[in-house]
């Protein structure tokens, strides 16, 4: 089924088959999330949109001089930086595809630089709010058991509620106590958690998720009030409830619990390569931000707690 993107409408002519082309090379052979893939397509028709205000009625038209053009507008319109390094990024994808299908005879993507995104350093919570959020006490029936359980294994593993969504029950090894995760371009990695998580796995599967077991349920490890598999919205409504009941927690959802995993898990010792492998992150640059997270907070309890701070 095809993607749309938000405000897309269906290209006609030239521009509409190589949409569709390129849609289908970004389903099929990249395997992008539906999220990526529906922001893919939006930035290649806005290219469009823009190659046709300015004359161009097909890709013979694209060259780095309308990327950066195209770039140039995006920038004027107050687009944010994250934005503009994505849709850069989406252009060289773009412009490589369509030299290797031969409708280009150059790669203008080549010539494009990379717009620098500044890094904010994420919210995280202490080792003591984290503990006062996981150790909160609740009702203790099949909704109070899934979501303690869920909490437990996102602070546990730093996985994206993403991949959460997706664990079936015969992915987590009670034994080893490791969870396989199926990440970002599909790639599979092993993820070890601890006592705690376990405990509460258990007591959702034992207790909680047998209530709930429809039909239609498949293998899936968390389900909705429902019987079906949970989706992402429920996940993020479950962390920023049960962050907003501990007073002085910042809030934050899911995303924010994966930041403080890995900040903890630098804070206790853990090396760098090991938390990219566990949070499945390509690049260790990624993973080096929570470095700086830490470094953060020691200056901050430096200033706070020193006398000559």
């Amino acid at each position: 089924m095809r993607i749309v993107a938000a405000g897309e409408e269906r290209e006609a002519g030239e521009f509409g088959a190589v949409l569709e082309q390129f849609e289908r090379h970004l389903r099929l052979e990249r395997d992008l999330s539906p999220h990526t893939l529906r922001a893919y397509l939006g930035d290649v028709s806005s290219l469009f949109a823009h190659m046709k205000a300015a004359g161009h009625d097909d890709l013979s038209g694209l060259d780095v001089v309308v990327l950066r053009d195209w770039l140039g507008d995006q920038h004027q319109a107050g687009r944010s930086r994250a934005t503009l390094a994505r849709r850069s990024a989406c252009a060289r994808v773009f412009t490589a595809f369509c030299h290797r299908r031969g409708w280009l005879a150059s790669d203008p993507g080549l010539l494009l630089g990379t717009a620098k995104v500044e890094r904010r350093l994420p919210k995280v919570l202490d080792q003591a709010e984290a503990e006062a959020v996981l150790s909160a006490q609740g009702p203790g029936d099949a909704r109070d058991l899934r979501d303690r359980a869920m909490l437990e294994l996102l602070y546990a593993t730093g996985m994206r509620v993403g991949e959460l969504c997706g664990l079936d029950v015969d992915d987590v090894d009670r034994d080893r106590r490791t969870v396989r995760v199926l990440g970002k371009g599909r790639k599979e990695r092993t993820v070890p958690f601890g006592l705690p998580a376990l405990h509460a796995l258990d007591a959702w599967c034992v207790r909680g998720r047998p209530l709930w077991i429809r039909e239609g349920s498949g293998p899936a490890l968390f389900l909705g009030v429902r019987g079906g598999r949970i989706d992402q919205g429920t996940v993020r409504r479950v962390v920023h409830a049960h962050l907003a009941q501990v007073e002085g927690t910042p809030d934050m959802g899911p995303h924010g619990l994966r930041h403080t995993a890995a900040t903890h898990l630098l804070e206790g010792g853990a090396d760098l390569r090991s938390v990219q492998e566990m949070l499945g992150h390509a690049s260790l640059a990624t993973t080096q931000i929570y470095t700086h997270v830490s470094i953060e907070r020691l200056r901050a309890a430096y200033r706070q707690a020193h006398p000559r701070a």
